[in-house]
């Protein structure tokens, strides 16, 4: 199921809790409280919380708070360790029953099960709703959902949705969300080696930037974050991260992790998540993963490209 750019106002006024508020949370809870839903935000760094208050929401003192308070959960959090410990450690004990946890984290697929047995077992409601598109994205409210759900959960977690993104797929049952999400990160992000791979080739070979962007994008070799991301980020000279290369070669990992455990081999993927590793090594980390761009070319011995500023 498919919902495209509709927004929708709170008909029941949920209490709605956010815990997360990171690169892509903050954006995200603050689309739902200039929107009208009455948000309760929690972050171990407090700065995040206070951007949520300025907008007229309020802040948490801890994560049980926000479990006793809310009707509905979001989390959003780096990984699986952190996931089980907010949900199973933090909101299961102290939610109220029919509370709905909506964890929009990136983790590994039998840790979503994991989570969604317990929070279910507790008598609550879970929904995993992964997040597709970028930091940028999120900042405009144009997130793309991946949502694994019961269609009564569904539907009371759909109008919270649409106050953060613009497209949303019902993806199947519980579980069904994340796995859509790993398949999806699998490809964009070996994709995105391979497009720092060809830019190198391409500096080397001392082809202009601009015109190789022209003609890449009209041939079959093109994909997205060559036309959508690469030109607003490494090739602007902007590698701060809207998504980390350390967390790229995480869901890498997950996405490995999850097909040897189906014996589903994913050779390309080995490989990509080895480059990724080595721009690990050699410090850009941190950086946004289209900087795997500059971290090829440091490795080759060649000038890192920029387009022009007019472009």
């Amino acid at each position: 199921m498919i919902q495209r750019n509709r927004k929708e106002t709170p008909m029941s006024n949920p209490k709605i809790g956010f815990i997360g508020l990171g690169r892509m949370g903050r954006p995200m809870a603050s689309n739902l409280q200039r929107k009208g839903f009455a948000t309760l935000s929690y972050d171990v760094n407090p700065q995040g919380v206070a951007a949520l208050v300025a907008l007229g929401g309020r802040g948490a003192a801890s994560i049980e708070e926000v479990a006793r308070e809310s009707d509905i959960v979001f989390t959003m959090l780096p990984a699986h360790p952190e996931v089980r410990s907010v949900v199973l450690d933090g909101i299961v004990p102290h939610a109220r029953p029919g509370t709905l946890v909506v964890d929009m984290s990136t983790i590994d697929p039998l840790a979503t099960d994991e989570v969604a047995a317990a929070v279910e077992a507790a008598g609550l409601g879970f929904v995993d709703a992964p997040v597709g598109r970028l930091a940028t994205h999120a900042d405009r409210g144009e997130c793309l959902f991946m949502v694994g759900a019961s269609a009564e959960n569904f539907a009371r977690v759909k109008p919270m949705l649409e106050a953060m993104g613009t497209t949303i797929h019902h993806c199947g049952p519980a579980g069904a969300g994340i796995r859509m999400k790993v398949v999806n990160n699998y490809l964009a992000i070996a994709a995105c080696q391979l497009n720092a791979e060809t830019l190198t080739l391409a500096a080397r070979f001392g082809l202009d930037v601009e015109r190789t962007i022209d003609i890449l994008n009209g041939t079959t070799a093109n994909n997205g974050h060559l036309k959508t991301n690469f030109p607003v980020k490494v090739l602007a000279g902007d590698i701060e991260p809207g998504f980390q290369i350390d967390l790229a070669h995480k869901d890498l990992g997950l996405a490995l992790t999850s097909a040897s455990a189906m014996k589903v081999p994913l050779a390309m993927g080995a490989a990509a998540r080895e480059c990724l590793q080595l721009a690990r090594s050699r410090g850009f980390g941190g950086k946004d993963f289209s900087a795997l761009l500059d971290a090829w070319c440091d490795l080759a011995g060649v000038a890192a490209p920029r387009l022009p500023s007019k472009s």
